[in-house]
Order: C-alpha cells, then structure tokens, then sequence
C-alpha cells in the first residue's frame, strides 16, 4: 500500500509539473517537510502524555525539517513559487498529506519512516536525473545566497545533526554555482535516506541518537559542579 501511494503521488506531481522543474521543486520540497512535522506531534504528544521522551528523535527530526525548509527557500529564489496555482497545490496536499502522516505514524512509526524512505529516495533520484540532464547550463549560474548562506556560514550544528550516518563536521559543502546547490540538496536527500533507514530497526527506540549525542564527552563539555 506504501508503495503504491508513493507511485502514484510520483505519478501525478511528474505529469503535472514534468517541463516546470523549480514550480515541481517547490511543491515537492513543500510537501517533504510535513512527515517531519507530522512525527514532531505525535512525539510530543507522547512526551504531554507521560507515555515516551526520546530527545534526540526530536532533534533528529527538527533537523530534518530545518534542512527541508531551506530547500523550500532556494526553490523560493529560483521562482517556483511565483504562481498562485502552484502555491495552492503545494499547501492543499500538505494539509491533506499531514494527517496521513499523523495517523500513520501512531498506528505504525516503523512503516510511516519506511514511507518516507521511498519518498526521500525518488526525490534524491529526481535531483540526480535533474543534475545529469542541465549540468552546463547550472554551472553557468551563481548559487542562491540563501544556498550558499545555509550550507557554508554561521552555526552548521542543525546541518550535521539530521545526518545520522555521519560524525559532525563530517561534511561542509562547498556553494560556487547552481550545480553545487543541487548537487548538495540531491545529498542531503540521500542523508534523509539513511536516517529513515535507521529509524526502521527493530532496536532503534534504545539505540538511535542524533550525531552529537554519540560525541564522547570531553571535559569542557562536562557540566560544573557547584560548591
């Protein structure tokens, strides 16, 4: 059923937006940050009840949605936003695709994060097909300075944090053109990838923790101790 779901959605938003790439973009990237959204309420929502607390799933997860945010704003700047009819798709179905995720992910986490395996995986896909078929003319363009802003300057603790298979500091992109813009949105796709794989184990409740959570404590980490 997941799969088939995932199909078809691919199916129409292909059909629909195949020759518009940024408009398609934007209404991906719109749609791709409401799972994160829809697992943060629901793990709230067991944290107000007393049932679990698990913080580093939070973080794993704003993380994520912090970094599908700033793919939604270099789609923004590229233009894919500018007609009022693809707003109004993108927002339509993300309220829709909200409360599909809810549900899903409190009858099933492990199928919901299985659903947004195959979602992330189409959309790195979907960038790497994009990249291969406009190279020369994407390096012929700058990066979006919102790109180069979110992924080379100021605190890049969120940006490591979303990539569960990697230790921080692991991976600092480097933003010249637009091909660079998209080579990393394709990679972080990828990231989003793995961290959904590792949220599928059967022991993740126990073990998954966020990048910085596995760091070994250092002594001026350590909290002082008062007198």
């Amino acid at each position: 059923m997941i799969r088939f779901l995932v199909n078809f959605f691919v199916f129409v938003v292909d059909k629909v937006y195949g020759n518009r790439p940024y408009p398609r973009f934007y209404v991906l990237e719109t749609i791709a940050r409401v799972p994160y959204f829809a697992f943060l309420s629901v793990l709230h929502l067991y944290e107000s009840l007393g049932m679990w607390r698990k913080a580093d799933w939070l973080k794993v997860h704003f993380a994520e949605t912090w970094n599908e945010l700033h793919h939604l704003l270099i789609m923004e700047s590229l233009g894919g936003n500018e007609l009022w009819a693809d707003r109004l798709v993108a927002r339509s179905i993300a309220l829709f695709y909200y409360w599909v995720c809810v549900l899903l992910y409190m009858l099933s986490p492990r199928s919901a994060y299985y659903f947004m395996e195959l979602v992330e995986n189409h959309a790195h896909h979907t960038y790497s097909v994009f990249l291969q078929e406009h190279e020369l003319a994407l390096k012929a363009l700058p990066a979006p300075p919102v790109a180069v802003e979110y992924y080379t300057k100021g605190d890049l603790y969120l940006f490591d944090e979303f990539q569960t298979a990697r230790k921080p500091e692991d991976r600092r992109p480097v933003i010249e053109t637009l091909y660079d813009t998209f080579v990393n949105i394709r990679d972080d796709e990828g990231e989003h990838v793995k961290t959904m794989v590792a949220c599928q184990k059967p022991d993740a409740q126990k073990t998954f923790k966020s990048p910085h959570s596995l760091l070994p404590e250092s002594p001026e980490r350590e909290p002082a101790h008062l007198s």
